[in-house]
């Protein structure tokens, strides 16, 4: 536990003694206040069947500055250290990969939850500017976090595995953004092709959007909390194996 808990620190700290961290925070934060603003202003033309929550978080250009979220985050964790040749050296120390996979994906994870702490500061400011409570129940606030934690526990997997499958940052980043634009689109398989779709289940089990939407509005269901760290865990495990062939190979 003690070596991972020095890993751990020296991953989370990077992104904080690096001006990438800080970039990230600042474009996260930004993003998130011209969805605040733009439920603001959806607020004020009229009522609004959804909670300023779920309107926020699916303002059009959500998805977008979302999904790059994560290629940005785990990019670098292990392509950089391949390139440069300290990943070698960090595997022939007396680390376990276990340590060194788990550090580096828990620091990405952390660091990425504290990306969403600025809404409840938003939501702060909207009393301050109205005059009035931010109409969000706290099922809202618990079920938003809650999705936005589980999707991210996966995604961030999904780019730990893309890190660790080639030298370069960039084309690491590249496979990232790829594989959740695919999952993204499938989300949509059922309103392209058909309710009476015999697959449309399997799609609707598996879609991000439906899965945000029912989350802040406080609908809380078993079945995504299964897939969302099931896959996670699957991922990291290939995760695992895949930096296991690159230490023993070397």
């Amino acid at each position: 536990m003690r070596v991972f808990s020095i890993l751990f620190r020296k991953e989370f700290k990077n992104y904080f003694l690096t001006p990438f961290g800080w970039v990230i925070l600042a474009l996260v934060v930004l993003m998130q206040g011209l969805s605040t603003s733009g439920a603001m202003e959806q607020m004020k033309d009229g009522p609004m069947i959804d909670n300023f929550l779920l309107v926020s978080l699916r303002a059009p250009h959500f998805w977008f500055y979302f999904l790059f979220i994560f290629p940005l985050l785990t990019m670098r964790l292990f392509a950089e250290e391949s390139k440069t040749g300290t990943l070698e050296t960090l595997l022939t120390a007396p680390v376990t990969t276990a340590q060194v996979v788990f550090s580096k994906y828990f620091a990405a994870f952390t660091f990425y939850a504290l990306l969403w702490l600025p809404i409840l500061i938003q939501l702060k400011i909207f009393s301050w500017v109205t005059g009035t409570p931010a109409p969000v129940e706290i099922g809202h606030m618990l079920g938003a976090y809650a999705i936005l934690l589980l999707m991210g526990s996966f995604f961030i997997a999904i780019g730990c595995l893309a890190s660790t499958l080639t030298n370069s940052q960039i084309v690491a980043g590249i496979v990232t953004i790829a594989a959740l634009v695919i999952l993204v689109f499938l989300g949509f398989v059922p309103y392209y092709v058909g309710e009476g779709f015999r697959a449309a289940p399997v799609f609707q089990y598996v879609s991000v959007q439906d899965h945000l939407t029912n989350f802040a509005k406080g609908l809380i269901d078993t079945r995504p909390i299964a897939y969302y760290l099931s896959m996670a865990a699957l991922f990291l495990f290939l995760t695992h194996i895949t930096l296991d062939f690159r230490r023993w190979k070397s």
